[in-house]
């Protein structure tokens, strides 16, 4: 398998020991096709880097750490590789390590790892546990600056968070399902991938204070751990539709959207307004075929702009850190959505 490499780059890319990654390089026998792929995959990422790394002046490589479901961590993807060529001279190396659930133990461990191989930064989705706060101490002490996405960790090391105010979109999606459903009342369904996002519970607070101050005859039934997936996600759903004949509205702060609406179209049940999160690419989809009315979206070439510059701030020793601003939060419906980068 022909490769420009490192043995020790590829394996860290790849999530797999230098031996594996070594046999796989070698052909040689007990070597799972799934892992050759993983292999193939963490080359060809590389040499996507090293093609976008092109240009004068200083490379920083930074790490993009997230657990997150696929759809929306492909969006981030596309936003940061589309930030990278808007840098240069100063040039973004990004290395991506994405899954769809992670222990917080396995999560903490490539936290470690990467401190340890060394990174000029470290852009990180995670849970608001104290495990990771503590992973996210060490790459401080280490020189290394961690930027939170999306979801916040206030009480933790990290030099800067890039991305919505979570509690006004969560105000926000309460005014629209409440004017819509207006007099009539009736029960939402609010879906979080995990309670142990922080971005996820501000979402929710503010949902849940402006139903009770201004739409008091608006119930809530609430579903999590579903980890955004559409299997758990639906099951999840399926569920909250039996137990409870009155639910006609959904405010998806997790997402899995495409099984939640199954679940409703299974049980043959209507649903008067969904408002959803984030024009990945199921959501464009939904929203297009009228079966979601509204996505709260924030630009997330925006956000990797902040996370860029609050680490380039740390890199190169500025007298002053650059603090990034919030992202403002846009209202999307199938009348004024924006096309796909």
């Amino acid at each position: 398998m022909a490769h420009l490499f490192l043995v020790k780059d590829i394996a860290f890319q790849a999530g797999l020991s230098t031996a594996t990654v070594d046999r796989v390089l070698n052909g040689r026998p007990g070597v799972r096709r799934q892992t050759e792929m993983r292999v193939k995959a963490a080359i060809a990422e590389l040499e996507k880097q090293q093609a976008g790394a092109i240009g004068s002046g200083r490379t920083l490589a930074i790490d993009i750490v997230m657990e997150t479901p696929q759809r929306f961590s492909d969006a981030v993807r596309a936003a940061f590789e589309a930030e990278m060529a808007t840098f240069l001279p100063g040039v973004f190396r990004c290395r991506f390590h994405f899954a769809e659930v992670m222990k917080p133990a396995e999560l903490v461990q490539l936290l470690d790892r990467i401190r340890l191989r060394g990174t000029h930064g470290i852009v990180l989705k995670a849970p608001d546990v104290a495990e990771v706060a503590a992973a996210v101490a060490r790459a401080d002490a280490a020189g290394i600056p961690v930027v939170t996405l999306v979801t916040d960790l206030p009480n933790s090391a990290r030099i800067a968070y890039a991305g919505a105010d979570n509690r006004a979109a969560g105000e926000t999606a309460a005014y629209l399902i409440g004017e819509f459903l207006g007099a009539g009342g009736g029960k939402v369904l609010v879906t979080l991938s995990s309670g142990r996002f922080r971005g996820e519970e501000e979402r929710e607070i503010g949902f849940r204070r402006v139903i009770r101050a201004r739409y008091p005859d608006i119930g809530i039934t609430e579903i999590s751990e579903g980890h955004g997936t559409d299997a758990a996600t639906g099951t999840l759903a399926a569920a909250a539709l039996a137990a409870d004949p009155t639910i006609n509205a959904v405010y998806s702060i997790g997402g899995g959207n495409r099984a939640v609406l199954a679940a409703f179209d299974a049980a043959k049940r209507p649903v008067r307004v969904f408002v959803a999160h984030d024009l990945d690419a199921d959501n464009r989809a939904l929203l297009a075929a009228r079966r979601i009315g509204f996505v709260l979206h924030h630009d997330l070439r925006t956000d990797a702009r902040s996370a860029f510059r609050a680490i380039m701030s740390r890199a190169t020793a500025l007298p002053r850190a650059v603090t990034p601003s919030l992202s403002s939060v846009e209202i999307v419906t199938p009348y004024n959505m924006p096309a796909a980068d």
